[in-house]
């Protein structure tokens, strides 16, 4: 068990570009708050080889990128870090593939079908999480949890509602 956050080592805000990542409807807009809600509440965040902190996370699209343009609480920047979205597709897919199976599940399946269906889903954002911490190693430090919610608000992002 790792020890817990230092308070420096934390996001304390996270900020969407509207203008490219844009606005959806009032569904999506809301499952991008509650993401954004529940890793600001807990999280383990600092990039590499900065002593700062606690840190003002803005996401922004970029050529197909993701930018994660990583500030000091004072909005002093420390860092901007470009990931490409090319290796979350798949995961991204069969993560929405799954999910409406799970939501069509819920009307009419057998709750050890629901089980099943969400055992897969979990495993799905799992898998999803671990891609992320890989592509941020040696730029982010961010322990599992903190990675699941990036996760979360990168699928989110992607959702189309």
């Amino acid at each position: 068990m790792s020890a817990p956050p230092t308070p420096a080592k934390r996001l304390i805000a996270v900020r969407l570009d509207e203008n490219s990542i844009g606005r959806a409807n009032p569904d999506v807009e809301h499952e991008r708050a509650v993401a954004i809600y529940d890793l600001i509440e807990q999280n383990t965040f600092a990039p590499c080889a900065h002593d700062g902190g606690p840190y003002v996370l803005y996401l922004t699209m970029a050529e197909q990128r993701l930018v994660f343009d990583i500030r000091e609480h004072d909005e002093r920047p420390v860092v901007a870090h470009m990931l490409s979205l090319n290796p979350f597709r798949r995961i991204v897919k069969d993560y929405f593939l799954i999910c409406e199976s799970y939501y069509e599940a819920i009307r009419t399946a057998t709750p050890s079908q629901i089980e099943a269906i969400d055992m897969g889903r979990r495993a799905l954002h799992n898998e999803g999480s671990e891609l992320l911490m890989e592509r941020l190693r040696d730029k982010v430090e961010v322990d599992f949890d903190t990675a699941r919610r990036l996760f979360t608000l990168i699928t989110v992002l992607h959702w189309k509602g």
